[in-house]
């Protein structure tokens, strides 16, 4: 099959991300474009899609958000972070606001483009923000003007126009309140821990509640103390949403839309009402590209056992359990109106797949028969030999072993958007062409519950929170189409992928576990799994109190199972992210329209070897025997073996 043409944005793609690895010092970067960036895990860099008509400004607008994510990972020590910073409620977004203006000056002051892009990225937050003069002076946006200030100082570039009169309204007093410590920012710019200092100093200054306490002096001498305490407080670094700069905003906006879901308001509300939890139990926000605190008091990350704090809370459900039926079909109708040129491109390559797959099943011969067509590939044996009998043909069904296909889908929140349309619809179109060949196909998703654990997570605040819980989320497993119901009664399922909220975290060990077992229960000789993701498992609840690699090293250990004995034929595609780092038989794709190829061509591939295996049997059972008589026995036996590789190839 020809490969698809490339993308007109792979090569700024690529430059992107070159460049952010490059900046980052971090050569294992990776870099993932959906519609739920900006967000950064760890070394997982998540960007919004490229527009299609690329402007200028939004090229800059990318690139800015990359640089950030780059300059966060080079420059700045989450544990450090955490350790000085305050208790206040008033003074933490005025700290978190000061650590990121380090850390974006530090890349502006060095490189003029990186300096350009921040800009844009800047300028494009505070154009979204609609300045109020009344509700500025009765609750006053301080982390904001302090910022701005900061980074005035210490880039020498003004304010964004937007966010000028707002910064002049402030100026004076903060200026007068910290001015003098504003000023000793600049010669800390390269050490983060003296930075801290001056930053807890000016919100004294600003009387936002950093008691002297709280000094880091003495957070110094405590250092022997729990360690969990003081990754605990880094976790609540970026909980409160509305006091954070407009860089941090502009990097989470996406992702701070999609958990005002109704679990996620429950979880809030239980970190309300127990205050142990306020500080230690609430996972990060990764917006602004802050990574989770992920303790692990044993040190030794592969001696930890995968395990499940509890099962009690998840749920395999089918789709139209979670939606009533009216909404299912306008859902459905949506997703066939925004990919209706995306449906005409996969149906061409599934009717391609469905012309091979019926053309080789019903291209096999038996040969040397008594009775049927006659061969006239063998009257040569008549002339040279006649005393030997004609010899008839008939034309036979080929033993193709039955297959089920499943399709697993992830329905994590970085396939919002365009990518969870395209898997959808590309799922579906392949089912039905598979049904018509007589191929059972199964098409499953899966999730969780609820942002920050869920359930699964109360059930751990009430037992005292043990340490090491294991995974601390529900599950969600959807089965959109089940192996044996026709395609006609599922196809509006699909649409659920479309619903808003639906979409949450990962863990994909677990899934593909669950997907494997409902394979091996069932009939068919031949089972293949295709799995299709784009991205590491991640679920902030679990990684908060495990550690880092927890749910990706689970998720090796199944893959390895699965592929080592398991009759199940396991393949995955990776949207933006290489899987072939997981999955021996992989391909990675960086654009989502490439999906329909890459899913049809590694389904076709894996059907060549099925024809080529009854190919190679037919040919062994169908060839003369070794004594076969006559003066020409030997030439015979040769032309008659070739026939049968023309008759059935």
């Amino acid at each position: 099959m020809a490969k698809n043409p490339e993308s007109p944005l792979e090569p700024f793609k690529r430059a992107l991300a070159h460049a952010a690895r490059s900046l980052a010092e971090t050569p294992d970067l990776e870099i993932v474009y959906s519609g739920e960036g900006p967000q950064l895990s760890g070394n997982r860099a998540v960007l919004p899609h490229p527009p299609r008509d690329l402007t200028p400004d939004d090229a800059a607008r990318i690139r800015g958000l990359a640089d950030q994510m780059a300059l966060r990972i080079a420059h700045h020590d989450p544990a450090a972070h955490a350790k000085t910073r305050p208790a206040s409620g008033g003074g933490q977004p005025i700290y978190d606001a000061l650590e990121q203006a380090r850390i974006e000056a530090i890349g502006a002051t060095a490189m003029g483009g990186v300096k350009e892009n921040l800009k844009a990225v800047m300028n494009h937050a505070w154009q979204r923000r609609v300045f109020n003069e009344t509700e500025a002076m009765a609750n006053p946006p301080l982390a904001d003007v302090v910022s701005l200030m900061v980074r005035e100082r210490l880039t020498g570039e003004p304010p964004p126009p937007m966010a000028r009169a707002l910064v002049d309204m402030f100026r004076d007093e903060i200026e007068a309140k910290a001015g003098a410590d504003l000023d000793r920012l600049e010669g800390s710019l390269q050490d983060q821990k003296a930075f801290a200092r001056i930053a807890r100093t000016i919100i004294r200054d600003l009387s936002m509640g950093d008691d002297l306490s709280d000094a880091p002096e003495q957070q110094d001498d405590a250092e022997g103390e729990d360690e969990g305490e003081a990754e605990a407080s880094e976790n609540d670094e970026d909980g409160d949403g509305e006091s954070q700069s407009p860089q941090q905003s502009a990097m989470d906006e996406d992702e701070s839309q999609t958990r005002e879901a109704d679990d996620s308001d429950s979880q809030m509300q239980q970190s309300e009402e127990d205050p142990d939890a306020e500080d230690t139990d609430d996972p990060p926000e990764m917006g602004d590209g802050d990574t989770p605190a992920r303790p692990d008091p044993s040190g030794d990350n592969r001696a930890v056992t995968y395990k499940v704090f509890t099962t009690a809370h998840d749920e395999v459900v089918a789709a139209e359990e979670l939606c009533d039926p009216e909404e299912l079909t306008r859902l459905r109708a949506y997703l066939d109106q925004q990919l209706a040129s995306v449906s005409n491109v996969v149906s061409r390559l599934a009717n391609r797949l469905q012309r091979k797959l019926l053309a080789q099943q019903n291209r096999a011969w038996s040969f040397d028969l008594e009775e049927g067509l006659l061969d006239t590939a063998r009257l040569t044996r008549v002339i040279t030999d006649p005393t030997s009998s004609l010899a008839f043909k008939e034309e036979e069904d080929t033993e193709f072993r039955d297959t089920v296909v499943t399709i697993l889908i992830d329905n994590s929140g970085s396939m919002r958007g365009r990518p969870i349309m395209v898997a959808a619809v590309c799922a579906d179109i392949l089912a039905r062409t598979l049904e018509r060949c007589s191929v059972k196909t199964e098409i499953l998703g899966f999730t969780t519950r609820a942002w920050k654990g869920g359930s699964s997570r109360e059930d751990w605040l009430k037992a005292g929170k043990p340490a090491q819980p294991g995974r601390l989320n529900d599950l969600r497993h959807i089965i959109y189409k089940a192996a044996d119901a026709p395609w006609r009664r599922s196809r509006r399922n699909l649409g659920l992928m479309m619903r808003e909220g639906l979409l949450k975290e990962n863990i994909d060990g677990e899934a593909l576990m669950w997907a494997h077992q409902r394979l091996i229960g069932r009939p068919e000789a031949r089972r293949i799994l295709l799995v299709i993701s784009d991205g590491a498992p991640v679920d902030d609840s679990t990684l908060s109190v495990n550690s880092g690699h927890y749910l990706e090293r689970h998720l090796r250990e199944v893959i390895g199972e699965i592929e080592a004995k398991s009759p199940v034929q396991l393949i995955a595609i990776g949207i933006g992210h290489d899987v072939t780092r997981y999955y021996k038989n992989a391909v990675t794709i960086v654009d989502v329209e490439q999906l329909a190829g890459a899913m049809v061509e590694q389904l076709a591939d894996l059907f060549d070897e099925e024809i080529r295996r009854v190919t190679r049997k037919n040919a062994n059972l169908l060839a003369p025997p070794p004594n076969t008589q006559g003066p020409q026995g030997g030439a015979m036996r040769r032309s008659s073996f070739k026939e049968v590789r023309r008759a059935t190839a």
